[in-house]
């Protein structure tokens, strides 16, 4: 037998083996005194269908573990690809980890997590030590699939889950009637761009994760290309004139791409959104220098998305690029004497059904003007939105 080296670098071995998927089950079971215990695991593994084996590997320091050995049975929750958060808040909690959680009883009576994909009750028959890990071997006395979706992965440091063409066709279908409603609004967005000189696009929300621009148009001397890609994902700060009128879970799940960020970022779009419920649209400063270039990290970070589906670690770079970038998203006062260098005017408009989807961003603007120059082009831009709902609403041509 080979000897086992024991030389390896820990991290190393972690980020190679992190570029391998594995599935993410919720174990849970009933102790002897009524407590529901439940434990997130990564690792989960078929064993044999003759006889019917499964196992997971439980780190061997878990205490929780420790108590779910007791119990007389278990039950294996595969997570769906969309319960992220559920996975978060048990790992959180110490006790009491099903508060406020739907959930019902499996045929032995430990708890399954509903929107679960799949549920299987199983007896504990094995624990094989294996270094710091245990493989817990279970024996399946009973299974069903509960509800048929992709599942949730952990994949490079971070949760995910499959997203097969067929899934991207179906969002892709979701915003045709913006594309088609987009075109009454060319003919405004046009005069606009070439009003000011700059860049306006007309995006749409997909979902509550992405936004895709539908129309675009361009003033004297700018090119369309420089600015955003088509497909942008709704990460903060984008996507807040949408998140600003979005239901509370739709909002807690964008600022849940804030995690590690500084305060005072999280801080700044929170605050964005209670202004542009305020005053209908928000803008976007460049800092004295580096105006040329402000942008950058921002748009690379729109490209990477917009260039196809992203790795979890290049969605930790996406996020952490808009975080860091030198934009100043932070609420002004706009002097109209004073001068300022305009980064984006973006204004919340509504879509042919009424929703509060579509928005009208204003970018590549002249690199120097006024306060008074700014507030009259936020003047325009609020102008333009108005007409382009009316007509949405009454569903004349543009």
């Amino acid at each position: 037998m080979t000897a086992t080296s024991t030389s390896l670098d820990g991290a190393k071995l972690r980020e190679v083996l992190g570029h391998y998927p594995t599935g993410v089950v919720l174990v849970t079971g009933t102790a002897a005194d009524g407590e529901r215990l439940a434990m997130i695991v990564g690792t989960f593994t078929s064993v044999s269908l003759e006889p019917a084996l499964v196992a997971f590997l439980p780190m061997r320091s878990s205490g929780t573990f420790a108590r779910l050995r007791e119990c007389e049975s278990l039950c294996i929750n595969i997570l769906s690809g969309d319960q992220e958060e559920v996975c978060r808040t048990i790992v959180a909690r110490r006790e009491d980890k099903f508060r406020d959680l739907d959930w019902f009883p499996s045929p032995s009576g430990d708890p399954v997590l509903a929107g679960s994909v799949a549920w299987l009750d199983v007896r504990l028959t094995d624990t094989i030590e294996a270094g710091d890990h245990w493989i817990a071997m279970c024996t399946v006395r009973d299974m069903a699939i509960h509800n048929p979706v992709s599942p949730l992965i952990f994949f490079q440091r971070g949760y995910g889950t499959f997203i097969m063409p067929s899934l991207v066709a179906r969002i892709d279908d979701g915003i045709i009637g913006a594309v088609q409603s987009a075109a009454v609004a060319r003919n405004d967005l046009q005069e606009l761009a070439d009003g000011i000189h700059c860049e306006v696009a007309l995006l749409t929300a997909v979902n509550c994760n992405e936004l895709a621009a539908v129309a675009a148009a361009a003033g004297p001397g700018i090119n369309v290309g420089d600015g955003l890609a088509d497909r942008v994902p709704m990460v903060p700060p984008i996507g807040d004139t949408y998140m600003a009128y979005a239901p509370q879970a739709e909002q807690e799940a964008w600022f849940s791409h804030t995690r590690g960020a500084p305060e005072e970022f999280v801080r700044i779009c929170r605050e964005r959104l209670e202004l542009c419920r305020e005053q209908g649209y928000l803008i976007a400063l460049l800092p004295d220098e580096d105006v040329a270039t402000a942008y950058s990290d921002f748009y690379t970070a729109a490209r990477m998305y917009g260039s196809g589906l992203v790795t979890p670690e290049q969605q930790r770079q996406l996020e952490q690029r808009l975080q860091n970038s030198v934009v100043d998203y932070s609420p002004h006062e706009l002097v109209p004497e004073a001068t300022y260098h305009p980064g984006s005017i973006v204004v919340p408009l509504r879509d042919s059904a009424g929703e509060m989807t579509l928005t009208l961003r204003v970018s590549q603007l002249p690199a120097v003007a006024s306060g008074a120059q700014i507030q009259e082009w936020i003047r325009a831009a609020l102008a333009t939105a108005a007409r382009i709902s009316d007509r949405l609403a009454a569903g004349v041509p543009g």
